[in-house]
């Protein structure tokens, strides 16, 4: 499947995906076996919380577990992969959520399952979580992810955990042990692994647990959701009970045998604590990786609640889904600011990145970004493909035509500069257009200013205006460039550097404090319109 060349180069690369599934190799020295020695496949997991829609923190854990997923399948030279999208379902119900109607019917039922909470939405789905279960399946199926979707109601109803939750109960001082010494004295005296679900209230139970029978699943615990508490034996397989999230998360590594699992660094101290507990339990804690938090362009964290992040539409709304997937690739370690400003540079870096694939050696390759994610959810070709046009020289486009710009006038322009200039010839293309419009109607348009030219400004202008009077429609773009170049460098007009010349070009005919290779923008815009705007500068300044 994998020449021995890519294997090798794979398997010293410096970057983080084939780092991360070198963990992995070293797991499996010889590979995953299965209890009667037939190779096992080594299985990945993401986790989700539905209590609330999917976004774009579960977009990144999906997607950069797959290309860990990628890396190892190459690293390992083929090895079999299973991906487990993990739904958290049993989960009580803490707090009504703001975006939801039927907050009424939401309110009589807190601290049930998410999984056992009629449907508010009202959309035909048998709970709450079930509808969001289906956003969540929607939404990874749009991207085209390959994973397997496992609800945690599904595995606790039909008795798939019974073995592992007697074995909870088994080891039920032990995880105490580890347990209580993180929890502060008040919440040590409530505290138990397992939570019990009220056969009378169906309220999820955050009550002290005495184990009567681990091998049976028999617990005894005050349910304190009925008026004045009652002492309840019950049993807890089948769905009548869940584990708190720390022990959970370690029990189900422990059921489903979880090798790989990412997760944010707000979560570093349950990586600790579960590790400790799956080991207690008998099982193995996966490799993990823990990547770090987003922040708003104040540089502050982001919150879903304060709503002061980018969600996964906004972001789709002015960018493409691969420059998102180039801000999710880089430096997982490190915090990065997530907002709209950062999307142009994403796009056109993206692109850059594509265009010299075939020219890098291998080594190379393997440490691009757009390698890795053209070859994340199905690899069909594309190294190497470019726009003709830059997403930044398209807003600069836009941001000139206007705010009431549209689709069509953008592709006029484009037929300057651009062969065959059709958005059937160029769906990519195309497609950022509506963006760029967008992010121009949004972002752009309302901040633009154009600034009177000062006298040597307005001179050098006179003297660009005289150059392009003298050129043609088709002059290229590199020829335009290098003229504008030694307009720049003459000494009458005073500018104490190209910066500052190219600075004025923005600022005095686009509006902005910077902006794309003028030659370009002119080859785009067209002669004559340009010309246009020189004019309209130089009247300011008269």
């Amino acid at each position: 499947m994998f020449d021995d060349a890519l294997i090798s180069a794979a398997r010293v690369s410096k970057a983080w995906p084939f780092q991360e599934a070198m963990k992995l190799v070293k797991r499996y020295p010889d590979g995953k076996t299965a209890s009667d020695g037939t190779p096992a496949p080594v299985l990945f997991e993401t986790g989700y919380g539905p209590s609330g829609l999917p976004h774009i923190g579960t977009f990144q854990e999906v997607l950069r577990t797959t290309l860990v997923r990628r890396a190892y399948e190459i690293v390992s030279g083929g090895a079999p992969t299973r991906l487990v999208a993990f739904s958290d379902d049993m989960d009580g119900l803490r707090k009504v959520p703001d975006n939801v109607p039927n907050k009424a019917m939401m309110q009589a039922n807190l601290g049930k399952p998410l999984s056992r909470i009629p449907d508010p939405f009202a959309a035909g789905f048998e709970s709450f979580a079930h509808h969001n279960n289906a956003m969540l399946r929607d939404f990874l199926d749009r991207y085209g992810f390959d994973y397997e979707f496992v609800a945690a109601s599904d595995r606790y109803n039909a008795g798939a955990f019974d073995h592992a939750l007697a074995r909870v109960l088994e080891k039920y001082d032990a995880i105490m042990d580890i347990m209580l010494p993180t929890l502060r004295a008040e919440r040590q005296q409530t505290y138990s692994p397992v939570l019990p679900i009220s056969e009378k209230t169906g309220v999820v139970l955050q009550v002290p647990v005495e184990v009567v029978d681990a091998a049976q699943g028999i617990v005894r615990f005050q349910d304190t959701s009925v008026p004045g508490g009652e002492t309840v034996e019950q049993c807890v397989f089948g769905g009548k009970a869940k584990l708190q999230w720390k022990v959970d998360w370690a029990m189900r590594w422990y059921a489903l045998g979880v090798d790989y699992e990412m997760c944010g660094k707000d979560l570093t101290d349950s990586v600790t604590q579960s590790g400790r507990i799956v080991r207690a339990l008998g099982g193995r804690m996966p490799e993990t990786m823990i990547y770090e938090l987003f922040l708003d362009e104040n540089g502050e964290k982001i919150s879903k609640s304060r709503g002061n992040g980018l969600t996964i539409e906004e972001w789709l709304t002015y960018g493409s889904e691969d420059s998102l997937g180039l801000f999710l690739y880089r430096e997982p370690k490190s915090a990065k600011n997530l907002h709209a400003g950062i999307i142009p540079r994403s796009v056109d870096e993206y692109w850059q990145f594509r265009a010299k694939i075939p020219e890098q050696p291998l080594e190379q390759q393997l440490g691009n970004p757009a390698w890795h994610l053209l070859r994340a959810n199905g690899y069909t070709g594309g190294d190497g493909d470019s726009l003709p046009v830059t997403y930044g020289l398209l807003l600069n486009l836009v941001g000139v035509l206007g705010a009431q710009a549209t689709r069509d006038q953008v592709w006029s322009y484009l037929g300057n500069y651009i062969q065959d200039a059709d958005p059937a010839n160029y769906p990519d293309l195309d497609a950022l257009v509506d963006r760029a419009l967008a992010y121009n109607r949004d972002f752009v348009a309302p901040t633009l200013h154009k600034r009177v030219p000062r006298a040597n400004e307005a001179a050098a202008l006179k003297a660009l205006d005289a150059l392009l009077a003298a050129s043609a429609e088709d002059t290229p773009a590199e020829d335009l460039q290098t003229a504008i170049y030694e307009i720049g460098k003459r000494e009458e007009f005073g500018f104490e550097s190209l910066r500052d010349w190219f600075k004025a070009l923005y600022e005095t005919l686009l509006g902005s404090s910077q902006g794309p290779r003028m030659g370009s923008f002119i080859a785009l815009y067209g002669v004559k319109n340009t010309r246009g705007l020189i004019a309209e500068a130089l009247e300011t300044a008269a």
